[in-house]
């Protein structure tokens, strides 16, 4: 349970200053009153006045905010300077400030990525080369041995790790399994049987991948991949969700808590994985339309620009605050299915 809460703190911590930090120096730059910079909700366990702002840190380590001039949040001993408030610049500005901070999550996403594929790397899934043999299974009593390459498997040539993978769950464990070896300039074929895995029901041969890692350039470019291919597949995975096309398991702080305490325990690089995934998901999430979010307060600057008319600030505070209420209440609804997911373990 420690681990789990040391583990989320670290997560949400290092996320929503990061994106909170982006909010913050673009709002500097764009010429923007700062009153205050907090992570954490709730009342202030800590603060001190820095040279422009307040930095604070709150009581529930459930996010955070950057408390700007002129987005009604302005308290009443505090004096903003003319020309000085979010509201009174361009709606340029404005759309770099709100998008500055998923943007850094997305490069904090990023630049995680690069750095474990080019230190810790992925398992080789390209080739059906043998990384590791595991112990007490048929494998290891043919002699397989680590760096064997396997060209085929009942005589059907295999490809990658996955082809290699299906064809022998495949396999009837009634007869033979043969395999096709390489192995340096040798090249050799093996025939074993493989029974039934009691845990899975499948034939378990006892192998798995290696892992490759990149040089810094080519971390670089994969990771930009990589990193636009999850993208893909988290906005794909939220819309079906939204329309009801999937059922899309969606994890709240207690889940998040639980999933980060099981990397923790998993590793370094295992934790640091995980950093990539929830930073690259509130960054996108953040992104989506809906009022209180920054997507949201997006949507109406674009209208700003397109109609030319700005919404009067109460009604889009009114919106916005609206926006707010149902998200607690969906975060809420989210956390306590999270609990029963707990409980009934």
């Amino acid at each position: 349970m420690i681990v789990d809460i040391l583990a989320f703190v670290f997560i949400i911590a290092v996320c929503v200053v990061i994106h909170e930090y982006g909010h913050y120096r673009t709002a500097i730059a764009c010429g923007v009153q700062v009153h205050e910079f907090s992570f954490g909700m709730g009342p202030a366990i800590y603060s001190f006045k820095g040279k422009r702002n307040l930095w604070s840190v709150r009581a529930f380590p459930i996010g955070g905010f950057v408390r700007l001039a002129g987005m009604e949040e302005d308290n009443e001993d505090e004096i903003v300077t003319p020309g000085m408030g979010f509201n009174e610049k361009s709606p340029s500005s404005r759309l770099a400030i709100l998008f500055a901070g998923p943007l850094s999550n997305v490069l904090l996403a990023f630049f995680l990525t690069a750095l474990l594929l080019w230190g810790h790397g992925i398992l080789d899934m390209e080739r059906a080369k043998i990384g590791t043999v595991m112990d007490g299974y048929p494998a290891q009593s043919a002699g397989l041995m680590p760096g064997d390459l396997v060209l085929s498997v009942g005589g059907e040539a295999v490809e990658n790790w996955p082809s290699m993978a299906e064809r022998i769950r495949t396999h009837d464990v009634e007869k033979p399994l043969v395999l096709r070896i390489e192995r340096g300039d040798e090249i050799f074929s093996l025939s074993l049987s493989v029974p039934k895995d009691p845990a899975t029901g499948y034939p378990l041969l006892g192998i798995q991948p290696g892992r490759v890692r990149f040089s810094s350039l080519e971390s670089v470019k994969k990771s930009i991949s990589y990193t636009f291919a999850m993208t893909l597949a988290m906005v794909r995975g939220l819309f079906s969700w939204i329309v009801g096309q999937n059922q899309v398991d969606v994890s709240g702080p207690v889940g998040i808590a639980s999933m980060a305490g099981q990397a923790a325990k998993q590793g370094g690089w295992a934790l640091l994985s995980f950093l990539a995934i929830i930073s690259l998901n509130l960054g996108i999430v953040n992104l989506f339309p809906f009022p209180a979010l920054d997507g949201g307060r997006i949507v109406f600057i674009l209208g700003e620009i397109l109609t030319g008319k700005k919404l009067p600030e109460k009604v889009e505070g009114y919106v916005h605050f609206t926006g707010f209420v149902i998200l607690i209440g969906l975060i809420a609804f989210i956390t306590w299915q999270d609990i029963l997911r707990l409980l009934a373990r």
